[in-house]
């Protein structure tokens, strides 16, 4: 990972393409934080809010929502170890993503924490800039990430 340090001009960023720039603290994901997911999206399938019923599927417990996973990135990336990035933008925006795969299930209890790659840094209009970045949620313990996205941000200058 890129030592800890602050990137103030985009000539400085285009540097770090292809490395990793940061890593978050981890975050344990509790069945009320899924309850409530599962309250805003009208997603109550038993697997994620029904403990006993969970308990008797191959999960053997419930898991969270792969949406709410994904809800997470911001969050597990704000207080991030790494590259911070101050180029004094008017606003920065989520763009989408490109590719995104749930690869294992966050099981109750479990800790996640994010892993960003910085992937590409291209000026879409003047002083408009696209960055790509793969966001991996990784499973303490775990053999696999819990999820791979390739996240797209605008940096408004």
């Amino acid at each position: 990972m890129a030592t800890s340090r602050t990137v103030e001009t985009i000539e400085e960023l285009k540097t770090l393409v292809g490395q990793e720039i940061g890593v978050g603290p981890w975050f344990e994901v509790t069945q009320d934080r899924i309850n409530a997911f599962a309250d805003v999206t009208g997603d109550h399938q038993f697997i994620h809010v029904d403990p006993e019923r969970a308990a008797k599927t191959p999960f053997g417990t419930t898991v969270a929502h792969g949406f709410l996973t994904l809800s997470l990135l911001p969050m597990l990336g704000k207080d991030r170890e790494g590259v911070k990035v101050d180029l004094k933008q008017k606003m920065v925006v989520n763009y989408g993503l490109n590719r995104l795969r749930f690869v294992s299930p966050v099981k109750v209890g479990s800790r996640i924490r994010l892993r960003s790659t910085l992937q590409a840094v291209d000026e879409v209009s003047p002083g408009i800039y696209q960055f790509t970045n793969v966001q991996t949620i990784e499973i303490e313990g775990g053999e696999r990430p819990a999820l791979v996205a390739e996240m797209l941000s605008r940096y408004y200058l």
